[in-house]
């Protein structure tokens, strides 16, 4: 049954990169109603099996009090639009649930290998449907569908952002893999081409929040091997694998993508604008210090705080970490910066004590992937994208988790 719960995650996943990150009402409904789903499967397993152990992850205490405090929002009356965060609510309460079974129902390095199998197979596949619809776009998505608010899309995403925040998500455990000679020989051509598509069709989205977070993760990939293994080999590993990414880039054309998307730039978020709307979301958090506005508020209060009005709706600061802090307050901040400290203090720890490298990889991999998303929630938006938030939880899980052969386990 653990079984049917890993492949329900997968799938659940899958369904969120596909339709659009989980931005729509129809879409989030089907998350929900899976997760929930799942979370009932995995306790008619607890409660017919006596055997079933539940297991803790540290970063669940956080998460737990961020849920009791948006509760506490909605139920109390403290959210100046309760019927939104009753809203925000739900869809949190779904990606916790997932992360929750996540840890239950991932629990040897096994496991691991297939999670990270499928998620090379998931952005290779994105990324070539974002490629090929790149090339051949005729300003639907999946060519059918009408964009009846606009956006910059690329792939199955509205916004090339979000798109490029998918693609962090994806590389990092590829890249690690590689750098680490962490799988068989014949197959490391197939990681390679696994991974360096994802990177070639971040690049040509041609988001600048995107690309500079995939150098960020670069950055620390080297420097988390550097600190575990001091081969030259490992060093030489990384730099081929950059130069075979720049040479994908060129071959795809990135000169004629970014003067695609600059006959686009009137429709995107001016600098101006983003200062404007940081500095608006930091009065609202001035005004509301303790417990905020309320989750999934923002859009509501802000036009009382706006500087620079330019007839459009703002829905999100373009800065998660000032709009978690309008929405949710001092004591939000406390329990998000709670889970930050926890999942690279834990993974860390993870990291120094694993001496597999294959288990290394992952790890280094997955902190990798949370660590580029986390640089990108400073200029964007990424963590109120369903898809995205979801695969940051599994990748946290992933890079907090000790990973034992599943043949240890058995002689426990």
């Amino acid at each position: 049954m653990m079984r049917t719960i890993r492949i329900g995650i997968c799938v659940l996943v899958t369904f969120s990169v596909l339709a659009h990150g989980v931005v729509e009402p129809w879409s989030e409904a089907v998350l929900e109603v899976g997760a929930a789903v799942l979370l009932l499967v995995w306790a008619l397993k607890v409660a017919s099996d006596s055997e079933v152990q539940v297991v803790w992850n540290p970063l669940l205490w956080p998460l737990m009090g961020l849920g009791l405090l948006v509760a506490l929002q909605w139920v109390a009356g403290i959210s100046v639009y309760p019927f939104l965060t009753r809203i925000e609510l739900l869809k949190s309460l779904a990606l916790f649930s997932l992360f929750f079974l996540c840890v239950q129902s991932f629990r040897t390095r096994e496991h691991w290998h297939g999670f990270v199998w499928f998620l090379l197979a998931l952005g290779f596949a994105v990324s070539l449907f974002a490629i090929l619809q790149h090339f051949t776009f005729n300003g639907k998505l999946y060519w059918v569908r009408e964009l009846r608010y606009g956006g910059i899309p690329f792939g199955p995403y509205v916004n090339r952002n979000h798109f490029a925040g998918l693609m962090e998500l994806l590389i990092p455990p590829g890249l690690a893999v590689l750098v680490l000679r962490a799988e068989r020989k014949d197959q490391l051509p197939l990681i390679a081409l696994f991974t360096m598509l994802p990177i070639g069709a971040l690049f040509l989205s041609a988001s600048r929040g995107g690309i500079i977070s995939f150098l960020a993760e670069m950055a620390l990939l080297t420097i988390l091997i550097s600190l575990r293994r001091r081969e030259k080999k490992e060093l030489a590993a990384a730099a081929l694998v950059v130069i075979l990414a720049s040479g994908l880039v060129s071959w795809l054309g990135i000169g004629r993508a970014l003067d695609r998307f600059a006959k686009y730039k009137s429709l995107e978020v001016s600098e101006g604008r983003r200062v404007a709307m940081v500095h608006g979301t930091w009065r609202i958090f001035l005004d509301h210090p303790v417990t905020g506005t309320g989750l999934g508020t923002l859009q509501e209060v802000y036009p009382r705080y706006e500087t620079l009005y330019d007839g459009l709706v703002v829905n999100h600061a373009h800065n998660d970490y000032v709009e978690a802090l309008a929405e949710t307050g001092f004591i939000g901040g406390l329990f998000y910066l709670a889970f930050l400290v926890l999942l690279f203090w834990n993974a860390w720890k993870t990291l120094s004590a694993e001496q597999e490298k294959m288990n290394l990889a992952y790890h280094v991999g997955a902190l990798v992937a949370c660590f580029g998303l986390l640089v990108h929630g400073t200029v964007d938006f990424n963590f109120h994208i369903p898809s995205n938030a979801l695969l940051f939880l599994l990748q946290a899980v992933l890079a907090t988790s000790y990973a034992p052969s599943s043949r240890v386990l058995r002689g426990r």
